[in-house]
């Protein structure tokens, strides 16, 4: 199937920047297996981001503007304008700033769909995202909002990777999308690494970039509160407020400076449960915890009312008390941990290449 979609169509794959492995990447590797003879374009890549992949870069990669998004972010609709001068008859974008606004060819001739991972943060959310209530873009964030409706009309179809972001797609453009949840490496997280079948499950994990919204203080407040031990793995600018946090915690808290994918899986499946009491679009921390089996106590908005089951896969609260969050930790063990992984399954990349698969056959046929 993979081979015959879009066959005999030129394909152009659109990304924002290239990084270490993350979310939006995983999407836009899974998309282009979906059409491998698909031409793939990006602002711009970091040396070592997948090099294996054949993706051409903007003349943004050439210029020190790589290296700030928000200086980056107002030159970046006009840099997709004039990406290249090939033309194609599908264009495909995985957009989470303005790669959706990108044109390779006109509308009556090239079909637009775009996959967003959530319309530009620092532009239509800056009190969700601290970035866009800086200096630098506080000022233009309502000329970016008008060019960033203006650019996009030509989009024929949109998918969201959440019911979160489909609601901010009606919000900001005024326009539909189809929910298709991003691909989660959910059989590999579901393989118990040896060292975790006869480890008992003793400690909170939070997982993440360590910046103010993802809420790792008040982790700790709640670790306190269960008096139950923490620990915490990522990496991030709020590290030493946190590692100054910790050390007066009355519990004890344990860091875990980027650990590889391995280490990560052994974590999850070591951990009483998983923390995530943050706002997020969708979340693929929390499905890769529930394919160890790990439950998820987080905050009862966005990506986590689609990913958890409340009372069955975890808990979800609307509240931000770390006590509140003590009480329902109780309550983890009780949970049927086999029943929480095979939850996770139905966020595989399977699941999301067929829906996908579906999303472009109907929307190009």
């Amino acid at each position: 199937m993979n081979d015959e979609l879009l066959s005999g169509k030129s394909v152009a794959l659109v990304h924002e920047w290239f990084a270490a492995t993350g979310g939006s990447e995983n999407v836009f590797l899974s998309i282009n297996e979906l059409i491998p003879h698909a031409k793939g374009f990006v602002l711009w890549r970091d040396a070592d981001a997948h090099r294996g992949a054949a993706f051409a870069e903007s003349w943004l990669a050439r210029t020190p503007l790589r290296r700030s998004k928000p200086l980056a972010l107002p030159v970046m609709p006009l840099t997709w304008r004039t990406l290249t001068k090939e033309r194609f008859d599908v264009v495909v974008s995985s957009s989470h700033a303005f790669a959706h606004t990108v044109r390779m060819g006109p509308g009556d001739h090239t079909r637009y769909l775009s996959y967003i991972h959530s319309p530009a943060r620092y532009v239509w959310s800056p009190d969700f995202d601290g970035r866009g209530s800086g200096g630098l873009l506080a000022a233009p964030r309502k000329a970016l909002q008008s060019i960033d409706i203006r650019l996009s009309r030509h989009v024929h179809s949109y998918a969201a990777n959440s019911r979160e972001v489909q609601a901010r797609i009606q919000r900001f453009w005024k326009r539909e999308s189809r929910v298709i949840n991003p691909p989660v490496d959910v059989e590999y997280f579901a393989d118990a690494p040896a060292a975790a079948r006869a480890q008992e499950r003793s400690y909170l994990l939070g997982v993440g970039r360590w910046i103010p919204y993802k809420n790792f203080d008040l982790m700790i407040e709640i670790a306190e509160a269960a008096r139950v031990p923490l620990v915490i793995a990522g990496s991030g600018p709020a590290e030493a407020s946190l590692r100054k946090a910790a050390a007066r915690a009355r519990v004890e808290v344990t860091f875990e400076h980027r650990p590889p994918r391995e280490r990560l899986r052994e974590l999850y499946w070591g951990a009483k449960a998983l923390l995530f009491p943050t706002h997020e679009d969708f979340g693929i921390i929390p499905v890769e915890a529930q394919a160890c089996g790990t439950p998820v106590v987080g905050l009862r908005r966005g990506g986590l009312l689609e990913t958890v089951l409340d009372g069955e896969t975890g808990f979800l609260l609307a509240s931000t008390d770390p006590r509140e969050y003590a009480e329902v930790l109780r309550h983890v063990d009780g949970l049927d941990r086999g029943r929480i992984s095979k939850h996770a399954n139905a966020f595989s990349p399977s699941v999301f290449k067929s829906r996908m698969a579906s999303w472009i056959t109907d929307e190009t046929s």
